[in-house]
């Protein structure tokens, strides 16, 4: 179903759009389709005079900050990374007006000052992208929706490292947590709500 409504006060919030995860091989849309879709809409929120928050996944070197807990996966953390894994990429950066958030974890709310960010700025709504669809954007929508938030999910601009599970949030989880929606409906509801203001 396409989204219904875009509050007043509307987020982008883009999630873990960085060198280490754009050039993963990602499910069913390829990291750069999900980059140039965001930049679509966080070009149009700015213009709309709306607040576009850009997430990052980093850790220390020594994993120091790294969640703790056993895992039957080995998780990300401390180490040495390429130059450049925890940037965000160029064609979303050099904006000052945007809202830069570090995380530690799946979610861009735990650990993160994003809640205070977003309530300051009279923040009722969030629309989601990012990578990876089942881990960090769904943990943030999880986050969201426990806030109070109304969630709207960019359906194809975001993509995860299997189809399966991209699959699994996009038609079991996020009907729960929010509205689903493309970047093209997003921005026609976006152009419909907040140009004509």
């Amino acid at each position: 179903m396409a989204p219904t409504t875009l509050d007043p006060r509307t987020a982008l919030v883009v999630i873990d759009l960085q060198g280490g995860i754009v050039g993963a091989p990602t499910q069913p849309y390829s990291g750069p389709e999900v980059v140039a879709r965001s930049v679509g809409l966080a070009d149009a929120f700015r213009a709309a005079g709306l607040p576009v928050v850009l997430v990052r996944v980093s850790f220390a070197e020594d994993g120091a900050d790294a969640v703790p807990g056993r895992t039957e996966q080995q998780r990300a953390g401390g180490g040495a990374r390429p130059e450049g894994w925890d940037v965000i990429v160029d064609e979303l950066a050099g904006h000052p007006s945007d809202i830069r958030i570090t995380k530690r974890n799946w979610g861009a709310f735990h650990g993160t000052d994003l809640d205070v960010q977003l309530r300051r700025r009279g923040v009722t709504q969030i629309v989601l992208t990012g990578i990876a669809t089942s881990i960090g954007v769904e943990s943030t929508a999880r986050a969201a929706h426990e806030h109070g938030y109304h969630v709207t999910l960019a359906t194809d601009a975001m993509s995860d490292l299997d189809a399966v599970t991209h699959i699994n949030s996009i038609e079991r989880i996020f009907p729960r947590l929010g509205e689903t929606g493309t970047s093209a409906e997003i921005l026609e509801l976006l152009a419909k709500t907040h140009m004509q203001n």
